[in-house]
């Protein structure tokens, strides 16, 4: 896949600026600024566990944190959450259980925005779940797009450089 096509695939995808994604009404706005707990952890203290009731939407503040899953009986890990990022939207927007653990890699801090609150806010401003659910998209997207890039990679490097017929 040409440079160019892969560069438009992941602009098409790119995350959407956190202001943008909770823009709202003053009043939806308000539900969820009265109701936002700021959380510190230290490094390698656990912010929740797969598996457990989600308590909201996280979003990074500081710090470096860590997601890591158990899947038939494999520890993987899923990757840095940075300052910033939206954590856990799909657990969020379901209200259903987390489907990773998130450990603190370094002292930090998450904003929570409790999921009683998510669901008012919903209710009161529909658009901001569509918001998020297209955020979600994109983030699914994402993941996607880069594992068929790293399976190409990998393709294209133990054929010897090269290209598989």
């Amino acid at each position: 896949m040409p440079s160019e096509a892969r560069s438009e695939r992941m602009d098409a995808v790119a995350a959407h600026p956190l202001a943008e994604l909770l823009e709202c009404p003053p009043e939806a706005g308000n539900l969820l600024n009265e109701a936002s707990q700021c959380l510190k952890f230290k490094e390698g203290e656990v912010v929740f566990q797969q598996g457990e009731a989600a308590r909201g939407l996280y979003v990074a503040i500081n710090g470096q944190f860590l997601r890591k899953s158990e899947r038939l009986h494999s520890h993987l890990t899923l990757g840095p959450v940075r300052p910033g990022d939206l954590v856990e939207l799909a657990a969020a927007l379901s209200g259903c259980n987390h489907t990773y653990t998130l450990t603190a890699h370094s002292a930090g801090s998450m904003l929570l925005l409790p999921m009683e609150t998510l669901r008012k806010t919903f209710s009161f401003y529909p658009p901001l779940r569509m918001k998020l659910l297209e955020e979600l998209a994109r983030e699914v997207s994402r993941g996607y797009l880069l594992c068929a890039l790293q399976r190409s990679s990998h393709g294209r490097r133990s054929s010897g450089g090269a290209t598989p017929a």
